[in-house]
């Protein structure tokens, strides 16, 4: 296979530099070499796209790198079928370009997929899928950061003066060992394979995990004539999606203006107990912590309920403790009760895959977020920064969005005002084994 090495303005100083250094190690045609006279965003998701439309408002040049065939691949294969937006729509749409206004309050995940696609298509964004981040790295000696990927059977690398990184809070899911699982002759799947509760009809299902997707994927399976157990091992706040007609989270946005977060949560609360009861005798016991704090504090986002809790209620999602270990047939709960099921559903959340394929230890902790708490965490050294990292859902991505797309314009703006007469390029033709 022949890989032509593509070439962009590059400073000219810098580029020098990068080869004088890259000859000596012996690498720098070793693999088809990029050279990106802007930013390259690792993520294709809607973090991705806005820090793209960003960009392309402010005429910088930049490449979208995603290891999937499509744009938020997330939202299109790793999200059940009766999903919608938790908030409503004005909190979610993307920088510079409304949801349409026939959409409804919450929009399904179709109508969020066909806005992406829309917006994409209106800033002219057009990542390169099917390629995976291998490695990321700030290379000292030419002051450019070096992102190695896989696309087919041929290596890339990009040389770049910025990078992005787009791949969110949700890259990876969350399995959990279980003592046992691997013997259970059921059906075992994440939530993320979960689609609909059709498959499911008349089965005896335990969904492990009691957030929105558990809450909901237990949900679901009522509708399709399942008999859903729901395991909640620790406490969780549960909140009315609207309250009189309004959204839970708008009103407490509105209230945040105004008053400190702890008073905030107390009122969230009694308006949580007067509208859904005391849901201890149900087995969900509420943090100490309130929602607002909690979620500020660890990233644990309250449930907001949809239904869940009238099934919970009438008894057609049982709620169940931990759990000690799985057998063939079924599971043993930490309280000694014994279980007869027929399938498990892991609804046990997702990670950061940052760790695997960032090189650096400044704007990252180990375990892939910021160590920064927003609104910090968006920039760090050496000109790479961070969007979709903030745990406040889409209206965080687009706030870092805007903030990382002007601070590269400023800077590339003026960069290439100063250096405008001294851009080179190179070409190549190297094989690929």
């Amino acid at each position: 296979m022949h890989c032509s090495c593509n070439t962009i303005n590059l400073d000219h100083q810098n580029f020098t530099t990068m080869v004088h250094q890259a000859h000596e190690h012996g690498d720098l045609f070793s693999r088809r070499c990029i050279l990106v006279n802007g930013p390259v965003i690792v993520g294709a998701g809607p973090s991705g796209l806005a820090v793209g439309a960003g960009l392309q408002q402010q005429g910088v040049p930049f490449v979208i790198v995603d290891r999937a065939d499509c744009i938020a691949s997330l939202w299109q294969n790793k999200t059940y079928d009766r999903l919608t937006l938790h908030l409503p729509k004005k909190f979610c749409q993307l920088p510079f370009f409304p949801f349409p206004p026939n959409f409804p309050e919450y929009p399904s995940k179709y109508q969020f997929v066909d806005y992406l696609e829309s917006y994409a298509k209106r800033f002219q964004i057009n990542p390169r899928f099917n390629e995976s981040v291998e490695s990321a790295k700030y290379d000292e000696s030419c002051g450019l950061w070096r992102v190695r990927t896989v696309v087919d059977d041929c290596e890339v690398e990009y040389i770049c003066r910025w990078l992005v990184v787009a791949t969110g809070e949700n890259a990876e899911k969350v399995v959990p060992e279980f003592e046992g699982l691997d013997e259970f002759a059921g059906r075992v799947m994440h939530a993320c394979d979960y689609k609909s509760g059709e498959a499911f009809e008349g089965e005896r299902v335990l969904v492990v995990g009691c957030g929105n997707s558990g809450m909901e994927v237990s949900l679901d399976l009522c509708h399709h004539n399942a008999f859903p157990s729901m395991v909640v091992r620790s406490s969780v706040h549960v909140l009315p999606r609207e309250t009189s007609g309004k959204s839970t989270f708008e009103l407490a946005s509105s209230l945040m203006k105004w008053l400190p977060v702890k008073v905030v949560d107390k009122i969230l609360l009694i308006l949580a107990r007067c509208s859904l009861g005391n849901l201890e005798k149900y087995g969900i016991k509420r943090p100490v912590m309130g929602p607002i704090e909690l979620k500020n504090t660890h990233g644990k986002t309250p449930v907001l309920d949809i239904g869940a809790l009238q099934k919970i209620k009438s008894g057609k999602i049982q709620i169940v403790p931990g759990i000690k270990k799985f057998s063939s047939t079924g599971v043993e709960l930490v309280n000694g009760e014994n279980l007869e099921i027929d399938s498990v559903i892991l609804a046990t959340g997702y990670c950061s895959n940052v760790p695997s394929w960032l090189k650096e230890s400044d704007l990252f902790t180990r375990e892939g977020m910021p160590k920064m708490p927003f609104p910090e965490g968006w920039k760090g050294k050496s000109g790479l920064y961070a969007v979709g990292f903030t745990r406040r859902g889409l209206s965080g991505a687009s706030f870092d969005a805007i903030r990382v797309s002007q601070d590269i314009a400023k800077i590339w703006h003026q960069e290439t005002k100063s250096q405008s007469n001294h851009y080179v390029t190179v070409s190549c033709d190297r094989r690929c084994k």
